[in-house]
């Protein structure tokens, strides 16, 4: 099987645009807050179960590899399809939300809000995951351990901000 440069190009964007979401997201927050990220969250007290902050900028750059293979995924089926569409406008909202987490969270200080923006980006994943299986499972599946890191993410955003109240 031959694949086309325009076939890796295509695949190659997929990958970059949620890890462009990322990374502008950061930027955002670290000028909002006069601080990088990794310095705020030094800063916060955290439950015991918080991570390393290092850890966080691998654990993005994973997810977002994922998300930008299964949306390639589901993209080859072809956009004129309206489950296509559909799926792709859930991936397109969830990036949006996902992007203003950070920004919230980091570069606003705004918890509460921020927590709220994560629930609802977990009940939109949760949606795109199950439009997604409709065209390919493998897509679906791919987006797994977003959601394990959300429902994470949820709980360390919801001690956080009880801690730091």
């Amino acid at each position: 099987m031959i694949i086309s440069i325009k076939e890796i190009r295509n695949f190659l964007i997929s990958i970059l645009i949620p890890l462009l979401v990322g990374y502008c997201s950061s930027v955002i927050a670290n000028l909002l807050s006069g601080l990088d990220v990794s310095t705020y969250y030094s800063q916060l007290i955290k439950p015991g179960f918080a991570p390393p902050g290092y850890i966080f900028p691998i654990v993005w750059t994973i997810l977002y590899t994922l998300m930008g293979i299964s949306s390639y995924i589901v993209m080859k089926k072809g956009y004129d399809l309206y489950k296509v569409k559909d799926a792709m406008f859930f991936y397109w909202l969830q990036l949006i939300l996902n992007f203003m987490w950070s920004i919230l969270f980091f570069g606003l200080d705004l918890r509460f809000t921020s927590l709220i923006v994560i629930i609802i980006l977990l009940v939109i994943v949760l949606i795109m995951i199950f439009k997604f299986y409709k065209i390919n499972k493998v897509a679906a599946y791919i987006n797994i351990p977003y959601i394990l890191w959300l429902i994470y993410a949820l709980f360390l955003s919801y001690f956080i901000w009880i801690i730091n109240k």
